[in-house]
């Protein structure tokens, strides 16, 4: 469904990461509420970055605030190149810019090799507590929140999501024009620090953040405080 427009036309995009869904979402979306209606982005059909992008943009209205968490990160990107008149602010939450490795470029290749009828037994829990602060790990309700996600999407969006291309995009970060903001979690074992230091360094006059005291999944690990950076920052770039 089409996103409404918001105060002066302004909507909210929300990108999720890998496998996940807008639950993600769920504690942050009221707290983004005074930028705008919220939208969440159908990264679940397409087979492409480029492709996902563009379903954003035919499905939103005007110009919108943009956030891309991990995964959707990488589709954020795509959207803000594609399309930079439309972004008023970027967002990009525990991702990066570098393509995938050997060993994720190998699991890819594993996953396509698979009988197609395979079923989906759903996302490892000891891979989901892996994302999470150290001290969150052993929160098993918090791991199944999240592995109910990727339940609900199901196998087909996990071979396409699975078999995305990744490739380097640290030579175009420079064709990013609009504000932006990098946010990393300090504790982050999936998506470093310096990965996000490198995004803030390649795409001009981006901010940095670094939270302490969560691991990957910062949407809900430390959603107060990433609703007040993003906040904050999109009030400091309409200034």
């Amino acid at each position: 469904m089409p996103a409404e427009r918001g105060p002066e036309g302004m909507s909210v995009v929300l990108l999720p990461g890998f496998m996940l869904d807008a639950g993600l979402w769920e504690e942050m979306a009221p707290l983004l509420a005074p930028l705008g209606p919220i939208h969440h982005g159908d990264l679940f059909q397409d087979d492409t970055m480029q492709a996902m992008a563009a379903r954003v943009l035919a499905e939103v209205p005007g110009r919108f605030v943009l956030v891309g968490f991990s995964m959707g990160g990488f589709v954020a990107r795509e959207v803000a190149r594609m399309a930079p008149e439309r972004v008023r602010a970027l967002v990009l939450v525990a991702t990066s810019a570098r393509g995938d490795s050997a060993a994720q470029r190998a699991r890819r290749q594993a996953i396509a090799g698979r009988p197609a009828d395979q079923a989906f037994r759903g996302m490892s829990r000891s891979a989901i507590a892996r994302g999470l602060h150290p001290d969150r790990a052993g929160d098993m309700a918090l791991v199944d929140r999240l592995r109910g996600m990727g339940d609900r999407l199901g196998g087909a969006v996990f071979l396409r999501q699975s078999l995305l291309p990744r490739p380097a995009f640290d030579d175009r970060l420079g064709e990013i024009t609009c504000p932006t903001l990098v946010v990393a979690a300090a504790q982050d074992a999936l998506r470093s620090v310096p990965e996000s230091e490198e995004l803030a360094a390649g795409i001009p006059g981006a901010r940095l953040h670094v939270v302490e005291g969560s691991g990957h999944m910062l949407p809900i690990e430390a959603p107060e405080t990433l609703a007040r950076l993003i906040l904050d920052f999109v009030a400091q770039a309409e200034t």
